[in-house]
C-alpha cells in the first residue's frame, strides 16, 4: 500500500449517511457568513511594534526568557543563550532561513569550539530522534507566532523534525519579527490559505507556549516535565 492511498472511500461515506437516515451529500456546502465575528476584534489595529510589545509581555506570564535581536548581532545573541544554558550540543532544524540568516555561520563556529551540533537528516530517520533526546538544546524558526499567548507555531516538514523543540533540554525558538499576529485566529487563517493555495496542509502543526507546564489537584505548578525545561525566545527586527 502507497503512503496517503485511501480504499473503499465511497462505500464507507456512503455507509455512514445512510446511518444517519439521509442520503450522501455530494455537492459542496455553503460556508456560514457569521454577522458577528469578535475573534478579529482582538488586538486590531495594533502595529506590529505594539504587537512585539504585546508578545514580550506575555512571556514574562509563560515562563520565558526572550531576547530582541538584529539579523546582524542574531549569532551573537545565540552564543549568549548557548553560553548561558552551558550548551554542550545542538540539534537543529535543517531549514533554508538558517541560512538566509547567517546562523549556518554561527554553527560552524560553534563546531570549531567543540560543541557538536547536528542537523536534522530526513535521510537518517531514527537517529535523527536519538540524537534529539540526548541534545542539550533544540533550535527552530517559528512560522507563525501569536502575540496573544506568546506563542510559536511550528508547520512540520522535510527537514523540521518535531523532535527538534519537544525533546532537547533546552528549546531556542528564533522568530522573525514578521511572523508576529495577534493571536490563534490568523494562524488559523493563514493555515486554511495554504490549503487553499496548494491543497494540502502539513502533516504535523505544533502550537508551543514556552516550557511544558503541570499542576497537581491543588494546583500546584510545576515548569518543565515533559519537554524542555526551559525555553527561549530570540526575536529578530526583521523589518
Amino acid at each position: 500500500m502507497n503512503v496517503g492511498e485511501v480504499f473503499n472511500k465511497e462505500t464507507f461515506l456512503s455507509k455512514v449517511a445512510s446511518s444517519l437516515g439521509r442520503e450522501r451529500r455530494t455537492s459542496p456546502i455553503d460556508r456560514p457568513s457569521w454577522k458577528h465575528n469578535p475573534q478579529y476584534k482582538v488586538f486590531e489595529g495594533l502595529t506590529q511594534e505594539e504587537l512585539v510589545n504585546v508578545f514580550v509581555q506575555q512571556c514574562t506570564r509563560i515562563h520565558t526568557d526572550v531576547e530582541t535581536t538584529t539579523v546582524t548581532e542574531l549569532n551573537k545573541t545565540l552564543s549568549m543563550v548557548m553560553n548561558k544554558y552551558e550548551v554542550k550540543s545542538i540539534v537543529s532544524w535543517d531549514d533554508p532561513r538558517f541560512r538566509e540568516y547567517e546562523v549556518d555561520h554561527y554553527y560552524e563556529e560553534a563546531t570549531a569550539s567543540g560543541i557538536d551540533v547536528h542537523i536534522w537528516n530526513s535521510g537518517e530517520g531514527e537517529e535523527n530522534i536519538k540524537i534529539a533526546e540526548r541534545a542539550d538544546v533544540g533550535i527552530t524558526f517559528s512560522d507563525m507566532t501569536l502575540a496573544e499567548s506568546a506563542t510559536v507555531v511550528l508547520l512540520s516538514g522535510n527537514g523540521k523534525g518535531r523532535s527538534v523543540s519537544l525533546l532537547p533540554k533546552y528549546y531556542v525558538a528564533i522568530i522573525p519579527k514578521s511572523t508576529i499576529v495577534p493571536r490563534m485566529t490568523q494562524a488559523a487563517t493563514k493555515i486554511h490559505q495554504l490549503e487553499q493555495d496548494k491543497g494540502d496542509v502539513p502533516s504535523c502543526v505544533n502550537f508551543i507556549s514556552g516550557p511544558s507546564n503541570s499542576a497537581d489537584i491543588e494546583m500546584n505548578l510545576v515548569v518543565g516535565v515533559h519537554g524542555p525545561i526551559k525555553v527561549t525566545y530570540i526575536i529578530v527586527m526583521d523589518k
